[in-house]
């Protein structure tokens, strides 16, 4: 059997029975794998608590590396290759700080709640714990297989009722806390309390405090917490029966599990107000080593805007709009609100206005109907959905008109599901001559436009010849000034003729606050955070409501609030398209659990449970903590233990985890989410950090061909043959396409397949020299060999095939062979600090090579080179170190450093080139002058030739690797 293909069988026992087989990999990796579970080798000591250790010494004196994954959600089809991708990756560059010196924090853990666990166990028929938790032990075990290098004492999982515990308790946290914009941090309520009881602060409305009962006291906190509970319009699924986020809302306005119609429906939810922070998470970015487009990303989620509130008088009452361009007031000639404003219903007349527009109406024989029939039409679509720009507008007048407030005129108002509740104030006064969706409405309604700002690209300032709004900062207002005169209800007009667009805003909203109608401020796209679910498989919330509803926080002596054990944990679902349907929570069937006695401090009394649980994100909101102190059971983390590892430094302000590698499919909200609960427990002293990642990595994807028959289905890619050109499944063909690598795809490879068949540190090796860790890459099972070759090679250059006996010489390296080595080493140690490990494995690879040729391999070459690829292959790394005659593990070992004199070349090769063609290459030191390098060239037979007597006007001399002659 050739070496280039995988070790077995009873020929290659005879002729090579120490070979580097996939039989001889299993062995070494799997008694590796139990020597340092059984040593501790990983454990990583804190500075105080638990897992102190003695031994260490001075823990806090040493450099220090906090290095995680991105949660994973343990699946019941388990891991495919792409899955371990970071994993191995995170591992490789965790070992390489070890030997460098450094206490490395390396772990993982599992989030383990949420819709697919539930309704797996829904299908199934099996409990959600007990096939979360198989899933759990399955997926570490595949783990444990790659040799990740995690400290096993430190792994969590957000379903262990002791993890929960601290969930819940940061949730109490952050529902007893408020945010003071004067202090600019979060408070904890009872300050808030103590101020509204003192007098200090004025309740809202001017109420006294001491007079208000119980529930109109919640009522006024509830407008103040960062954690509350409100009606709000929210993504109802009757089909999965539970309310989704707009993340789990796919763009057509469907349920991304089950591919359900979603509707908007106003339900109590409990909220986080994250938008307090918007500024502090803003900010905050420039603190942190994190991709500038993720960044971009969170600014652009979070959509800060600086603008004006402006009021529109209507019947009596107002509506409040915000506008970035309060320059173009005089231009607004209609609003717009969200079909779920609550001034709708108010402002609706009985019967239409004289004159109203037939296609206004939507056929409706009154306001009342267009409305109600519009807004059942809107409620079927996602946010997503309503966002995109569509070619055809849709809205209904509502038969209300409002006052332009500077310029006196009514405008007709309209509802239209291009306006959301959730960005501004839900309602918006519509420019069309100066905004592309307005203009796009008013042209399918046809309602005036008016043009306000001076087009400045050559076009006349008559809106009705225009092919498109008109939009720039870059000019001046016209038509924009008040009619004296007039009887509109503007007493004292304001003109902005002839200003800047930058004056213009100024201007107006002084005049604007001036008279109360209207005042500078900032907006923000960003919305309070939906933190409720109708589901079974969640964290429970840790408040009750009394008799009379009133809700009241649990005491940390009665956490955690299990979840219950259960025969039925199924979701109350409707018929999929039933949008009049309310929601029932699965925990609202268990009455025992539900209905309870307790004395929260006044004596028993009967108090009802909430029946909502929270949402998956909610455990991976703060994972970092408890990696770093899992066993303390009096602190969410130890302080000592958290400005260890977590504490901000000169190199990190911010401070948080070292590196943080995941997919940048999480830029937004789980990061959001994450940063949101780290700042809060730092306002109130629990942390000292600001920020839980410093920096952040996005890996790549490893794709994968997918195969379809004719019908469109995707068919078992190991299955496909290729021949003739083509590709056949079952004798007909098929067609390939690139994709992603999963089970429903039909094409993914999993890892124990590979481990069998090459080794383990086959399978990370080739990972890893896919390519760039940051791009994605398609996975080829035969290119697999590549690795195992260098692998094969690697282990014969130290033990022989035939004997098992060491080959390494005790030669002196000879000038050549070191600096083949030392230059490697250098290389590899860089690439491996800037987490270019797919260049780091072609220089192993080539230092590999070298020794091959080279016949033999001197030990301490044998040695450093052992070192060098150790993070990448540590296991047969380890063997070799041991076979050495090394009695310790390496993970500790020295990682080898380069000897710069042996990393500069004797010589580098000098292009001369005459007149653009080369004529001769020099060997010249490295660091040679132009000025020495140029009269060397000209002195160069060859060159001289090449000159043959003619002029040299000009020459161009880039030491030490070119030369240009320019001659006639």
């Amino acid at each position: 059997m050739s070496e280039t293909t995988p070790a077995s069988g009873a020929a290659e026992t005879t002729t090579a029975p120490f070979r580097y087989s996939a039989a001889l990999a299993a062995e070494i990796e799997s008694r590796w794998q139990d020597i340092w579970e059984k040593e501790g080798t990983f454990h990583a000591p804190n500075p105080a608590g638990d897992l102190a250790d003695p031994a260490a010494g001075d823990v806090a004196a040493k450099p220090h590396s906090f290095i995680m994954d991105m949660f994973p959600y343990p699946s019941g089809a388990g891991l495919h290759v792409g899955h371990p991708l970071g994993y191995i990756a995170t591992d490789v560059f965790a070992r390489f700080q070890r030997m460098n010196g450094h206490n490395v924090l390396h772990t993982l853990g599992y989030d383990s709640f949420g819709l697919p666990a539930e309704q797996y166990a829904v299908q199934t028929g099996t409990h959600p714990r007990v096939s979360t938790e198989a899933n759990i032990a399955n997926m570490r075990q595949q783990l444990r297989r790659l040799g990740l290098g995690h400290d096993p004492r430190r792994s969590i999982a957000t379903i262990d009722p002791e993890y929960y515990r601290w969930t819940q308790w940061i949730f109490l946290q952050i529902f007893n806390s408020w945010y003071d914009e004067q202090a600019g941090k979060a408070r904890p309520i009872a300050e808030l309390i103590g101020e509204f009881a003192d007098g200090s602060r004025e309740v809202p409305g001017g109420r006294d405090w001491a007079a208000l009962s119980a529930g109109e006291r919640e009522e006024v906190l509830g407008e103040y917490r960062l954690a509350y509970a409100k009606e709000v319009p929210v993504n109802w699924c009757p089909g999965l029966g539970t309310v989704l986020s707009n993340e789990e809302v796919t763009a057509d306005g469907r349920s991304e599990r089950g591919n359900f119609p979603v509707f908007k429906s106003n339900l109590r939810q409990w909220m986080m107000r994250i938008t307090a922070y918007s500024d502090r998470l803003i900010a905050d970015l420039d603190l942190l080593d994190w991709p500038e487009a993720i960044k971009l990303q969170q600014r652009n989620w979070i959509g800060r805007s600086e603008g004006a509130r402006v009021d529109f008088a209507v019947d009596g009452r107002k509506i409040t709009v915000f506008t970035t361009r309060p320059d173009t007031l005089f231009g607004a000639t209609y609003m717009v609100l969200a079909p779920e404003h609550d001034l709708v219903d108010s402002i609706v007349p009985a019967a239409w206005p004289e004159g109203t527009r037939e296609e206004w109406t939507g056929g409706a024989a009154t306001p009342a109907e267009a409305v109600a029939a519009y807004r059942a039409t809107a409620a079927a679509k996602s946010d997503v959905e309503r966002q995109v720009e569509a070619k055809v507008k849709t809205g209904v007048f509502t038969g209300a008109y409002a006052v332009n407030p500077v310029s006196g005129e009514p405008v007709p108002v309209f509802i239209a599901d291009y306006v959301l509740m959730g960005y501004g104030t839900g309602a918006i006064m519509a420019v069309p001559a100066h905004d592309h969706r307005d203009f796009a409405f008013a042209r399918a309604f046809e309602l005036p436009m008016r043009c306000v700002v001076q087009p400045t690209d050559g076009r006349g300032e008559d809106p009705a010849e225009w092919d498109d709004a008109f939009d720039t900062y870059d000019s001046v207002i016209v038509n924009s000034a008040h009619a004296e005169g007039t009887s509109d209800g503007v007493s004292d007009g304001v003109s902005l003729d002839g200003l800047s667009v930058v004056d213009a805003k100024a201007a107006v909203t002084t005049w604007l606050a001036e008279r109360g109608i209207g005042e500078g401020t900032v907006n923000y796209r960003l919305r309070d955070w939906l933190f409720s679910r109708q589901r079974y498989w969640g964290e429970p919330f840790p408040v009750v409501y009394d008799e009379d509803g009133v809700m009241h926080a649990l005491p940390e002596s009665m956490l955690p609030v299990e979840v219950p054990q259960v025969d039925d944990y199924s979701p109350h679902t409707y018929d999929a398209y039933d949008s009049t349907s309310k929601p029932k929570t699965p925990l609202s069937r268990n009455e025992d659990w539900v209905n309870v006695e307790l004395d929260l401090g006044d004596g028993p009394k009967k108090y009802r449970r909430e029946t909502n649980t929270m949402p998956n994100w909610a455990g991976s909101c703060w994972y970092e903590l408890r990696y770093i102190d899992p066993t303390d059971s009096a602190k969410v983390v130890d302080p000592a233990n958290e400005r260890y590892w977590l504490g901000p430094t000169e190199q990190k302000p911010g401070g948080g985890a070292d590196l943080y590698v995941g997919g940048a499919e999480h830029a937004v909200l789980h990061l959001l989410y994450a940063r949101f609960w780290h700042k809060v427990l730092h306002d109130l002293g629990h942390v000292s950090s600001v920020e839980p990642f410093h920096k952040l990595f996005n890996q790549g994807m490893i794709t994968a061909d997918v195969y379809r028959d004719e019908r469109g289905f995707p068919v078992p890619a190991a299955e496909v043959e290729e021949r003739d050109g083509g590709y056949f499944w079952q004798g007909e063909p098929v067609k390939r396409e690139a994709g992603k690598m999963g089970k429903s795809l039909k094409n993914a490879v999993a890892p124990d397949e590979i481990a069998d068949e090459y080794g383990a540190d086959t399978l990370r090796l080739y990972e890893m020299s896919m390519g760039p860790l940051d791009v994605s890459r398609p996975w080829d099972t035969r290119a697999v060999v590549g690795s195992y070759r260098f692998l094969q090679r690697l282990w014969r250059n130290v033990v022989s095939e035939s004997t098992g006996e060491l080959v390494v010489t005790d030669e002196t390296p000879d000038e050549a062979t070191l600096r083949v080595l030392h230059k490697a080493v250098d290389g590899i140690r860089g690439d491996l600090a800037g987490l270019r490990f797919n260049t780091a494995v072609a220089k192993a690879i080539e230092l590999n090579n070298h020794l091959v040729k080279r016949g033999s391999t001197p030990r301490p070459v044998a040695e450093q080179l052992v070192l060098a690829v150790a993070p990448l292959a540590p296991h047969i790394a380890e063997e070799l170190w041991r076979r050495l005659g090394h009695g310790e593990t390496l993970a500790y070992a020295d990682y080898p450093v380069a000897d710069p004199a042996y990393v500069v070349d004797e010589t580098v090769t000098c292009v001369v080139q005459v007149k653009g063609k080369v004529k001769a290459r020099l060997e010249v030191a490295p660091s040679i002058s132009d000025a020495e390098l140029e009269a060397l060239a000209l002195a160069d037979p060859a060159v001289v030739a090449a000159i043959g007597g003619a002029e040299v006007r000009k020459v161009i001399a880039r030491a030490p690797k070119l030369v240009n002659i320019v001659t006639g």
